[in-house]
């Protein structure tokens, strides 16, 4: 039987993490789910991810996926030769979070870090069997995020929302985010990367009270370059302060130049909230017509 492609589905608090994608040396996303793999599987597996979030960002709901060979899956498998893929699926969430808690237990010992029984930073939500032509980063019909804005003090949610002083003005905010709406070329709410697009469709930029009182920014398009979600909620929150008038987003749009980029938010304040997916029957053509996009624009960060 040739490779099983696995979709896993997680969460993560990004305080201590150097971004999702894999660095040398460094802590990351990646490097933590692809090491409880290979722990687990006692053989290197890649995972492709939906969204590659930056340093200090979470996720309250990530999706990868990964390709796993016969003999891996084999390895993974409970004992006794458990057949039913969805069951061993799940028993494979269970390793893949033992092996997580263990190593975010080895790292916080001696460590100012909660290293209670159980607790990480990163957890597998759940594990299901998909069909190939199935693409955590290109299937995706699109991706949101939520940036929380705390102007009280609040010690306990200080590790996931910016803290400011000033009172904001939300409609002025709002005003100047709906004016960004629609397909546009946000290079300056971008740092591109060599060869990539800045072309991207904005389906929701708005700002709202939760429950708590806490200024909750929703952030929706098919994709996001990188810094881009910071970069729009850091140009809103210069409007709602009042240090700029609500057309400034729109004048940086218009500009499309890196010298009159927007300022970045700190990336503590934002989490990615989801992933949403085209139905299994449209998975291949959905990720066809993203590559494609990519190559007529010179590539594509998701």
């Amino acid at each position: 039987m040739s490779a099983r492609r696995l979709r896993l589905d997680l969460g993560y608090d990004g305080t201590d993490f150097r971004g999702w994608a894999a660095q040398p040396g460094l802590r990351t996303v990646q490097g933590e789910i692809e090491a409880a793999l290979a722990m687990a599987s006692r053989e290197e597996i890649v995972t492709t991810v939906a969204g590659r979030t930056d340093a200090g960002v979470h996720a309250r709901h990530q999706v990868c996926h990964a390709d796993i060979s016969e003999a891996a899956w084999a390895r993974l498998s409970p004992r006794g030769g458990e057949s039913d893929e969805q069951a061993v699926a799940s028993a494979i969430v269970r390793r893949l979070n033992k092996i997580l808690s263990g190593r975010y237990g080895e790292r916080a010992r001696g460590r100012d870090l909660a290293a209670a029984r159980g607790t990480c930073d990163v957890r597998i939500y759940s594990a299901v069997i998909v069909d190939r032509s199935f693409d955590a980063r290109f299937s995706a019909l699109g991706r949101s995020y939520a940036y929380r804005v705390s102007d009280r003090p609040e010690p306990l949610g200080r590790w996931d929302r910016l803290w400011v002083e000033e009172a904001l003005d939300e409609a002025a905010m709002n005003e100047a985010g709906a004016a960004l709406l629609g397909e546009h070329d946000f290079l300056g709410f971008c740092r591109p990367r060599e060869g990539a697009t800045t072309i991207r469709t904005l389906r929701t930029l708005r700002s709202a009270r939760d429950a708590e009182g806490t200024l909750v920014f929703r952030v929706e398009a098919d994709a996001f370059c990188h810094s881009m979600v910071r970069s729009l909620v850091g140009a809103l929150l210069l409007v709602g302060s009042g240090a700029r008038d609500a057309d400034y987003p729109a004048q940086i749009l218009r500009a499309r130049s890196r010298s009159e980029a927007a300022p970045i938010a700190p990336a503590h304040g934002l989490t990615l909230e989801g992933v949403e997916y085209p139905d299994p029957s449209q998975w291949g053509a959905r990720a066809e017509q993203a590559r494609a996009r990519r190559d007529r624009c010179c590539g594509d960060d998701g």
